[in-house]
């Protein structure tokens, strides 16, 4: 059987292989035009015992082939027997292939590993995505559930970029509802506090944070008293303005503790206040396309919901595009919903270009999910996407205790203060170390002890031990070996790899051959935690092999009297090393190369 390109990927590569044989019954056997054999794959077996690979193929394939999936599995098994790169092939149950594969084909995994360097899994000529992601009300600091979410869209924006989608990391400034007049009023009090009056207990239903503070003294070192002899109506505008744009700058700032940075903050009032109102405009594409009415909603069943009004209004058909109810987009007061504003902010997106778009929200949006993905589908006639992925609850530990909350924020841990205390690296790994949608524990101790059970440890303690590694190496057998990656990694290239051929070092090509895959699954998912995950379980391995070393001296990745085994050993590490390094920058977690 021909052999494929080189330059797959390994699972890739099989895949194509299978594919190729698919093909070649089809031909033969006379299947109808246009099978359909993207469905096929190629996967690791869910038990390892059954070999290095499984396939779908006689499963998805069976119709077509009008035959039985087993009998179909027998005669793709029988022609991927003789394809050079596959030991053996076992048909089970009801027509799955497992495939074993000669071990030659780790040892040239390792060498695209090697070969590719820090580009080692990345793809190609894909989507422009969208991924707006925190998006808090600029009505206060960030906290440790804003933190949470802030994370998660960030190392997706980055795990999209390294699978080739053009990604732009966006932030929804909600500064037009009332929730931001209640900002301005809470730091017109500050305001006043700052000129020398005693503003006493801050009334209930204002800001009590001393966050405020500041901006009541810029307001006051800016505009004098001038503000206090105006009415409502006119200093309004003005405060709401100043504690927005500061409320901005200190959410940016809290977010650069993190190493996050937006490409685009799109406010929301601009959609009404820039000459053309945009709200009016969604509204009236979907009146024109019959989407919306005048109609009376029912009580809703079970708990009370906001927008409800027991009114004749003007509905969204929502129903027609898969919600459970119509949705109303103006209120009693003249004034546009929330939701409104979110389907002309969609449309936005839409006509900025981007037919993915992916939103990232709280615990407490779930109910908006449908209405929103109705909403998207409405305007823009079914041809883009939006994908909302809900970020759970973090639950703020310090040995198992609950946090108490922050003096300066009134209610509420700070991020900027969890950074502070733990650091950015463990902030980051630990918040992408569990789904998204599972509650986390954070525990601020448990975070920054030097032990296996420390996910963020344990990961960049891998990296840092790979270059300890290099380090003994250099002083032990190759004083040549180049300190500078790229040339380290083009020296250990030239390494007999065949000579990797105990189980541990096997079992350690075939975790860093599976890192392309994970990352197609996991950009796929739009599922980051799949890569710390990963990262954790190389790791793992990676130390093994080295505990195994202390035991078994043959295992050591220095052998003084064989040069040739110890060069192979250290194309290995070089291997874990640049996959560690590729994971750990997708999170955005720094990989040293020592650790004290």
């Amino acid at each position: 059987m021909a052999d494929t390109s080189s330059s797959l990927h390994l699972f890739a590569d099989v895949l194509a292989r299978v594919h190729a044989v698919c093909r070649a019954l089809a031909t033969e056997s006379g299947w109808p035009e246009g099978t359909d054999f993207a469905r096929v794959v190629v996967e690791p077996p869910r038990d390892a015992t059954h070999g290095d690979m499984a396939t779908n193929a006689a499963m998805v394939l069976a119709k077509e082939a009008k035959a039985k999936p087993r009998d179909l599995a027998e005669q793709i098994a029988a022609k991927l027997r003789s394809d050079a790169l596959i030991d053996k092939v076992d048909v089970a149950g009801p027509g799955f292939i497992n495939l074993t594969l000669k071990p030659s084909a780790w040892a040239e995994a390792l060498g695209t590993v090697l070969r590719e360097g820090p580009d080692y899994g990345r793809l190609s000529g894909r989507s422009k995505v969208n991924v707006e992601y925190v998006s808090a009300n600029p009505t206060g600091p960030m906290h440790v559930g804003h933190c949470r979410g802030a994370v998660f869209g960030d190392a997706l924006a980055s795990l999209l970029q390294f699978a080739g989608h053009d990604v732009t990391r966006e932030y929804y400034i909600n500064d037009a509802g009332a929730q931001v007049d209640v900002l301005a009023r809470s730091a017109f009090l500050r305001y006043r506090e700052a000129l020398g009056e005693d503003i006493g207990a801050i009334p209930e239903g204002l800001y009590p944070g001393d966050y405020l503070k500041p901006v009541g003294e810029a307001l006051a070192k800016e505009h004098g008293d001038k503000l206090r002899g105006m009415s409502e109506a006119e200093w309004l505008p003005v405060v709401r303005a100043k504690s927005i744009a500061m409320m901005m700058d200190e959410i940016k700032d809290d977010l650069a503790a993190l190493n996050i940075r937006h490409d685009v903050f799109f406010s929301e009032r601009s959609l009404i206040e820039t000459g053309n109102n945009k709200v009016a405009e969604t509204i009236a594409l979907l009146q024109a396309k019959g989407d919306i009415y005048e109609g009376r909603l029912p009580p809703p069943k079970g708990a009370p919901v906001e927008d409800w009004e027991d009114r004749e209004q003007l509905l969204f058909r929502a129903t027609a595009y898969g919600d459970d109810v119509d949705r109303p987009l103006i209120k009693s007061d003249g004034s546009y919903t929330y939701f409104a504003s979110d389907i002309a902010y969609h449309k936005n997106k839409f006509d900025r270009g981007f037919a993915d778009m992916i939103d990232v929200w709280g615990a407490d949006h779930g109910g908006y999910i449908k209405r929103m993905q109705a909403a998207v589908k409405a305007t823009t006639s079914g041809t883009a996407a939006l994908d909302v992925k809900i970020v759970q609850l973090v639950k703020l530990l310090r040995n198992g205790e609950p946090v108490k909350m922050s003096k300066r924020s009134g209610d509420f841990v700070t991020l900027r203060e969890v950074v502070d205390e733990v650091g950015k690296d463990a902030v980051r790994f630990m918040m992408l170390y569990r789904k998204n949608d599972a509650v986390l524990d954070f525990d601020l101790a448990k975070v920054i002890e030097q032990s296996r059970d420390n996910p963020v440890f344990y990961v960049q303690y891998g990296h840092a031990r790979g270059h300890s590694i290099f380090r003994n190496a250099r002083a032990e057998v190759f004083p040549e070996l180049p300190e500078e990656a790229g040339a380290r990694i083009a020296w250990l290239s030239e390494s007999a790899l065949e000579r990797l051929s105990d189980p541990a070092e096997l079992d350690l090509l075939k975790r860093l051959a599976i890192y392309p895959r994970t990352l197609e699954a996991a950009a796929a998912a739009h599922e980051p935690h799949r890569i710390a995950f990963y990262l954790y379980d190389l790791a793992s391995e990676f130390h093994a092999l080295w505990t195994k070393g202390r035991d078994l001296p043959y295992l050591r990745f220095i052998i003084n009297n064989d040069a040739e085994l110890t060069k192979a050993r250290l194309a290995m590490v070089q291997g874990v090393v640049s996959v560690l390094a590729s994971g750990l920058a997708i999170l955005g977690v720094h990989a040293p190369n020592e650790m004290r």
